[in-house]
């Protein structure tokens, strides 16, 4: 890690396992506090909500006593590139909006995702880690998280854009295999993301770059943990083992698609947002993986109302639902509760514990 005056150690976290931060309802404060009693540390998710939401959220956090989590931001991209794709794409959507009786979202040229004021805030309120997903921080938002003691976490899909994030000087990476689900952390939105498992990619990213790696991607029984661990991570992230979890946000909907054997693979695809993302095959991957372009978050805007309607509806066959390869090993109930499970079971933490005897 950097080395500045006040800044978190990573290292201190009693359970390697952090708890990623899923955006558009499925991480809450609540999640983010569980994990902490647990003795792991988990992250609040900023995509998609406002500042003034992302604000109360760190508040609640830090109000329960809690001083070891973190905040991700998406990194902002281009405008449109092709919009007669993203106008083509809309028209395709119709018939699913004439499904639920609404309208395909609005195109919008570009959205930053209020990505400067975010900054501005986890600045302010001294958040301990930030980390990003879509691209890097510029140096000029590295130095100002430094100047603070914020860690700065790059999350990176493939070696090469690890040595680019190594580069900015960022404190640690949070390093994706093929297995993760939700959004793939590609930094360009074009990139077809890499087929390359999670154990894998950490072995070949601890090979090149001289930084603590944290391990992504399928992670959600203790044996893949020591995996992990093995291949030299400092840290698992876990999303998908924590959707049904008691505090999560996750849609109803989208916590019984992980139960329902209709639902036995997953898939990655473009179709809901424009960029790359693993979730249960269903009808609307079907149709229109084949006919999504590469425009985030121009996509993400055009079904987020097909979304919401179909999570209304409860019709999992139209919603988005994100899950990693492993989502069948995920439990219900109290996070705290999957986090000891899952710790139990790693000889990690038996050598722990006989160190500390």
């Amino acid at each position: 890690m950097t080395e500045n005056p006040g800044t978190f150690d990573l290292m201190s976290v009693r359970v390697p396992i952090l708890v990623a931060p899923m955006a558009g309802g499925p991480t809450t404060p609540a999640l983010v506090i569980a994990a902490a009693e647990a003795g792991a540390m988990g992250f609040l998710a900023a995509g998609y909500k406002s500042v003034d939401a992302l604000a109360a959220e760190i508040d609640e956090v830090t109000a329960s006593g809690v001083d070891a989590y973190g905040v991700n931001l998406f990194v902002p991209g281009s405008g449109v590139r092709d919009p007669a794709a993203v106008l083509r794409f809309r028209d395709e959507l119709e018939p699913v909006a004439r499904r639920y009786n609404v309208d395909v979202g609005r195109i919008v040229d570009y959205d930053d995702d209020a990505y400067a004021d975010k900054i501005d805030l986890v600045i302010e309120r001294r958040v301990p880690v930030v980390s990003f997903t879509f691209g890097l921080p510029d140096d000029g938002v590295v130095s100002r998280l430094h100047d603070v003691g914020i860690v700065v976490v790059a999350t990176v899909a493939d070696a090469d854009d690890a040595v680019r994030a190594a580069a900015r000087g960022v404190d640690a990476l949070c390093v994706q295999g093929v297995e993760a689900g939700g959004h793939r952390a590609t930094l360009d939105v074009a990139a077809e993301p890499s087929d390359i498992r999670t154990v894998d990619l950490v072995r070949q990213v601890v090979a090149i770059v001289d930084l603590p790696i944290i391990a992504a991607g399928g992670i959600a029984t203790g044996s893949h943990v020591d995996d992990a661990l093995a291949a030299g991570a400092v840290a698992v992230q876990l999303g998908t083992a924590f959707l049904d979890s008691a505090e999560a946000g996750t849609k109803p909907t989208h916590r019984a698609a992980l139960r329902n054997p209709r639902f036995s693979e997953t898939v990655v695809t473009r179709a809901f947002s424009g960029r790359p993302a693993r979730a249960l095959r269903n009808e609307f991957t079907d149709r229109y993986t084949p006919l999504a372009p590469a425009e985030y978050p121009q996509l993400h805007h055009l079904t987020s109302p097909l979304r919401s309607a179909a999570a209304l509806a409860g019709d999992p066959e139209f919603l988005n639902l994100w899950a990693g390869t492993s989502f069948r090993d995920t439990d219900f109930g109290p996070a705290s509760e999957i986090v000891a499970r899952i710790w139990s079971e790693t000889a990690a933490a038996t050598r722990v514990t006989e160190q500390q005897g």
